[in-house]
């Protein structure tokens, strides 16, 4: 189906076992970790439970990719599709991890990069994710796309963003895919 899609400074390439220590690494470095789920375990942890995942990949229930730099190759963070509601033609999106060695634009390019690969190549007619309510510039990142704030709790605001509102916004934004 797909084993990369690139932009035009970062790249998304599917998830292997061997990326275990550099994604144990993000998840425990405190300055990344602050808005997402705790991890237990070490990197032989990990790495199970990507071999666990790479079958929920073959079955196209969920995808998680490694982002990296096209200049160096470089992993730099990680980003997950899941919790496809086939009903409503939706998907989450999450487990958005950047470093410190990110390029100037690797968020906007790496959210562009979900967008088309969700929205174009598997078809699906909206996103629907959360954010941590004091995650504020992630918030502040989804609302600039459009997204749509639907409902909130204690923790968390709940958003969708549907398709055609992303093919509108990304026709201002192109020039960050090639």
């Amino acid at each position: 189906m797909f084993e990369k899609i690139e932009a035009k400074t970062v790249g998304l390439r599917l998830v292997q076992p061997s990326d275990a220590e550099f994604i144990y690494n993000l998840r425990v470095n405190d300055n990344l970790n602050k808005y997402l789920s705790s991890v237990s375990g070490g990197v032989e942890s990990q790495r199970q439970w990507i071999e666990k995942y790479k079958e929920k990949e073959k079955d196209k229930e969920e995808f998680y990719f490694i982002i990296y730099r096209k200049d160096t190759q470089e992993s730099i963070g990680t980003v997950r599709l899941y919790d496809f509601i086939k009903d409503e033609n939706s998907f989450c999106w999450g487990s958005w991890i950047l470093n410190e060695n990110k390029t100037r634009f690797s968020a906007l390019e790496s959210a562009l990069l979900v967008y088309e690969l969700a929205f174009k190549k598997l078809d699906f007619k909206q996103s629907h994710f959360d954010v941590r309510k004091n995650n504020i510039k992630v918030i502040g990142f989804h609302e600039k796309f459009g997204a749509l704030k639907i409902n909130e709790d204690e923790l968390d605001y709940f958003f969708i963003y549907k398709k055609s509102d992303y093919l509108e916004y990304s026709k201002n934004l192109i020039r960050f895919l090639n």
